[in-house]
């Protein structure tokens, strides 16, 4: 990371990630764009039993939608499920338990989901941030595992039942982190050097970007987005950067904020007219790069991170 790109992007946080940098944006949106009945259309969204993810599927199911949880802990996706239910009175949620770190467990799943299930949008909400270097028991790093390989597996995985829906949509939540980083495709796994776990965050982020614009170039009949929801308040970032958030507490957005623009894109009219493969924050496309970061990858480091991923996938299909 370099000390430019880090400044800049820190300054650019404090005016725009930022509480006051949402209520600013929120001005100019239209709050038509989501008076929508979600009645027939079928959702899933990973890592939904807290924060931005929960914050979404109860969004979601307060306009009639169908809502898959997908969780790792059947503990609190249940009572996330009971909390949305009783609040939208919308029976039509569903929990999943799936630990989005195992390839093997993410496949499954894909695979059983979409031979009993429909789908309209996958949010890629999942992600992790472990401070130290963890292996998980198919031998993969757990920050990479969780935020990129298990997100290429469902995505793809789920692409097939995805182009048989009307109007299919994949929103992936990355991260405005990405910005202070380059693609690095030599090290995905973070074996070179001391391990930081926030770097290896905002690389999975800057990943997860980079294959956004690829399935979008790939797969026209699927509308693509990657977005940052800004500094939120939720249980991750408390736990992941516990010296941020008593910090910047007060000013940090809650977590109704920072999935608004995930529910945009997810349920929008308005978001399907924007080109597919872009990265927004508060309902509007945005630059993927800071002025002179030198942060862009060459096609041929991007292409190589997308083998690099199949391949990983591919051993571990059931």
């Amino acid at each position: 990371m370099s000390i430019f790109r880090n400044t800049v992007w820190f300054v650019k946080g404090l005016q725009e990630y930022t509480k006051s940098g949402y209520e600013a944006a929120a001005k100019h949106f239209a709050p038509a764009d989501l008076d929508v009945n979600l009645s027939g259309r079928s959702f899933m969204i990973t890592g939904a039993n807290s924060g931005i993810g929960k914050a979404t599927a109860q969004e979601i199911a307060n306009r009639g939608g169908i809502v898959h949880l997908v969780c790792r802990n059947k503990g609190r996706a249940e009572a996330a499920k009971e909390q949305i239910v009783e609040q939208s009175k919308n029976q039509n949620v569903h929990v999943h338990i799936v630990d989005m770190s195992s390839a093997r467990q993410v496949w499954e799943f894909a695979q059983s989901f979409s031979q009993n299930n429909g789908l309209h949008v996958l949010i890629n909400n999942a992600g992790c941030m472990v401070n130290d270097r963890e292996l998980t028991e198919e031998g993969l790093e757990k920050n990479f595992a969780t935020n990129t390989l298990g997100t290429y597996i469902l995505t793809t995985a789920l692409m097939p039942a995805l182009k048989k829906a009307e109007d299919p949509r994949v929103v992936t939540v990355s991260s405005g982190g990405m910005l202070t980083h380059k693609l690095n495709v030599d090290d995905l796994q973070f074996e070179k050097g001391t391990f930081d776990g926030t770097m290896a965050y905002a690389q999975n982020k800057r990943q997860q970007v980079i294959l956004t614009e690829r399935w979008a170039s790939q797969h026209k009949e699927i509308h693509f987005s990657s977005m940052h929801p800004g500094w939120a308040d939720t249980p991750a970032v408390q736990s992941s950067m516990p010296s941020f958030h008593a910090k910047m507490q007060s000013r940090l957005r809650t977590e109704a904020m920072g999935a608004d623009t995930v529910v945009w894109l997810a349920v929008s009219q308005a978001a399907v007219k924007q080109p597919s493969g872009l990265f927004f924050q508060d309902r509007k496309a945005v630059a993927t790069h800071l002025p002179l970061a030198c942060s862009r990858s060459s096609p041929q480091e991007e292409e190589k991170l997308q083998a690099v991923l199949e391949e990983l996938a591919l051993k571990f299909k059931p």
